[in-house]
């Protein structure tokens, strides 16, 4: 190699080199961060949320359980044991637990439906899904009053074969269903969606079947938004007012109505 061509490529590197390189002027203006907001305005955002969560969370649970223990402790446990009490945690507690694993594999079958797989009415089904978010949950309860009451589409064949569904638990469980069965599909379709088919098509590729592909991939990377969907739907059967209230009260009489006032009075 000629001498030249070794001082041109020492002349060169020197050119590419971090010292070669033009410095910014010592009294550049830096401009601001445009993803960062001030102090000021950090700390006003910030009381807005602490201060709606405290009127509309922390105040109404603080008022609930103030009440529970006005009359003190004992009182409070005294009331669990209550043959009413006793009745009315018993049916919440098999409400859900019908309800929350019927949920849950409506949850996982229709989440990985829409997210792994292209069909004709996907769109339809999504849709479908969210129905109960913008339904009111008394609207909801009136549905099935409507559907299987007395006066009904099938209140008198049921009637004709003796089977109750409203005004009972069976309503009960109906209605929990339709008002929850959204949460669990609804935290795991975009779970599904993000994560993409690219490892369930290479174990699909190595000769998985479709069950070992849903067993040993797909749950895996989705256990910790199905765990969270299963407590969120929990949550709403075992809270649920406005559908329940409609398909499980019925029609009281005006004796009914008095020992309950009594009842009330005497508290």
């Amino acid at each position: 190699m000629s001498r030249h061509s070794v001082d041109s490529i020492r002349n060169a590197g020197a050119a590419n080199s971090p010292a070669a390189a033009p410095r910014a002027p010592l009294n550049a203006v830096r401009r601001p961060d445009p993803v960062s907001e001030p102090p000021v305005v950090r700390w006003i955002l910030t009381g807005v949320a602490l201060l709606f969560l405290g009127l509309f969370l922390v105040v109404p649970l603080v008022a609930v359980f103030y009440q529970a223990l006005s009359k003190g402790l004992g009182f409070y446990l005294e009331s669990l044991a209550d043959p009413d009490a006793l009745a009315a945690i018993k049916l919440t507690a098999t409400t859900a637990a019908i309800a929350v694993p019927l949920n849950l594999g409506f949850g996982l079958a229709a989440s990985w439906c829409i997210a792994k797989f292209e069909f004709r009415g996907k769109a339809l089904l999504t849709t479908l899904i969210d129905l109960p978010f913008s339904v009111s949950p008394v609207i909801s309860g009136l549905i099935y009053v409507l559907m299987f009451g007395a006066q009904g589409w099938f209140g008198p064949w049921l009637q004709a074969h003796n089977v109750q569904i409203i005004f009972a638990v069976p309503g009960i469980v109906l209605a929990t269903i339709f008002v929850t069965f959204p949460f669990v599909a609804r935290e795991l379709i975009p779970l599904m969606q993000a994560q993409g088919n690219d490892e369930e098509e290479a174990v699909h590729v190595l000769g998985a079947s479709g069950w070992q592909i849903f067993r040993r991939v797909t749950l895996p990377n989705v256990k910790w938004g199905l765990l969270y969907g299963v407590i969120l739907c929990n949550a709403r059967a075992m809270g649920e007012f406005g559908a329940v209230s409609v398909g499980s009260v019925g029609p009281y009489s005006r004796a009914d109505r008095h020992d309950a006032a009594a009842r009330r009075d005497s508290l």
